[in-house]
């Protein structure tokens, strides 16, 4: 037999997993870029600059990194809303 409380507790919020998500993966993003533009130099983030394959719109740049933020957010978010509800079916199962 099966405890609701039990069952309730275990269950993960989607939702909250996906901002987390969305925020670490953004905001790393938009951290690493900046870092990158203030450091400056003749060659800024040639391995970066490679995400704007991935990311149209995005390059190492300020607004560039505003972009990236957004894309690596809604990445970020999708990821997290996948593993609550992988999580949750699991854990739903048992």
């Amino acid at each position: 037999m099966k405890n609701p409380l039990n069952a309730a507790i275990l269950r993960l919020n989607g939702r909250a997993w996906g901002i987390a998500a969305g925020l670490l993966l953004g905001g790393g993003l938009f951290i690493a870029t900046n870092i990158l533009v203030l450091k400056g130099g003749p060659n800024v983030g040639k391995h970066l600059r490679l995400l704007g394959v991935l990311f149209p719109g995005y390059s190492v740049t300020f607004v560039g990194s505003i972009i990236g933020f957004i894309y690596a957010f809604v990445l970020g978010y999708a990821i997290g809303r996948l593993i609550g509800g992988v999580y949750n079916k699991l854990v739903g199962s048992t």
